[in-house]
């Protein structure tokens, strides 16, 4: 069966670049490269990833296009792009020839501003998205969500893939307006989800798989089985259980699909999603 991890990190550790790795992320808190996840990958017959970008920067792009050449698990990235600079569509079509180049990502998690991904500008550069056929992750949480419904439905021709399950709070158990925003999302078929992040949304040091069995529930329901694929979240995973850990949080869930369900989730979506 073939299995692609949809989502991967690679950095050098910058303190000032990497501030949002904080003291107590200590475990992240230092380099970490293909190297280090590469021989990990056969032991869960993961035969290739999508590296996501984790600075906001052209450079970044650059970072990873190198990694790519060097290391050839590597099959896809999302990369990043000033949405709102007034010469997007200039690096877009100067991206759209680079064939590991797959889309983009911008971290509305962070912005200040929760409606920032509604910004006229901003929404001009997604709108250039679909010409350049490339794909578009939602890095947000679940406040952003009602938000994230009007920006998708203004965009229904462009793939975009919601990240982490927009972050439940799964530690405490709560699922109660994130489940009607998630599937009012999903209600657009444009839309897909990745099952990533969620060990790092969860008790540390205490969960268990069952915890993530309503989030499942939901995102699957919504979604269908061909708009969900699996992601690691590599290396912030180590936060809570590492990859393995991230196996067993899904691996009795999956098993209990069919088996075609089964080969969509684990490889089939994301060739699909990010044409791979």
């Amino acid at each position: 069966m073939l299995k692609i991890d949809t989502h991967q990190h690679f950095w050098k550790y910058h303190p000032v670049k990497d501030a949002w790795i904080t003291d107590d992320l200590k475990v992240i808190q230092r380099d970490l490269l293909p190297n280090d996840v590469e021989p990990i990958l056969p032991e869960y017959n993961i035969s290739g990833c999508v590296a996501v970008q984790a600075d906001q920067s052209e450079a970044e792009n650059d970072f990873l296009l190198g990694l790519a050449e060097k290391h050839n698990f590597i099959k896809g990235i999302v990369g990043w792009v000033d949405f709102n600079a007034r010469d997007i569509e200039e690096r877009l079509a100067y991206y759209s020839d680079i064939k590991l180049i797959k889309g983009f990502r911008h971290i509305l998690q962070a912005e200040p501003d929760e409606q920032y991904m509604l910004n006229k500008q901003f929404m001009h550069g997604i709108s250039l998205l679909n010409k350049y056929n490339c794909t578009y992750d939602l890095l947000i949480k679940q406040n952003h969500l009602p938000y994230a419904k009007t920006f998708v439905k203004a965009f229904p021709q462009q793939r975009f893939v919601v990240d982490h399950l927009a972050k439940p709070n799964i530690k405490a158990g709560d699922i109660k307006g994130w489940d009607k925003n998630i599937q009012a999302i999903a209600s657009h078929p444009n839309v897909s989800c990745k099952i990533s992040g969620m060990v790092t949304e969860a008790d540390w040091t205490g969960w268990k798989a069952e915890d993530f069995i309503p989030y499942l529930d939901v995102v699957f329901n919504a979604f269908g089985p061909k708009r969900v694929m699996f992601g690691s979240d590599w290396p912030v995973c180590n936060l809570a259980g590492g990859y393995a850990g991230v196996i067993k949080s899904v691996e009795s869930y999956i098993n209990s699909l069919a088996q075609n369900e089964q080969e969509l989730f684990w490889g089939k979506n994301a060739v699909a999603f990010y044409g791979l």
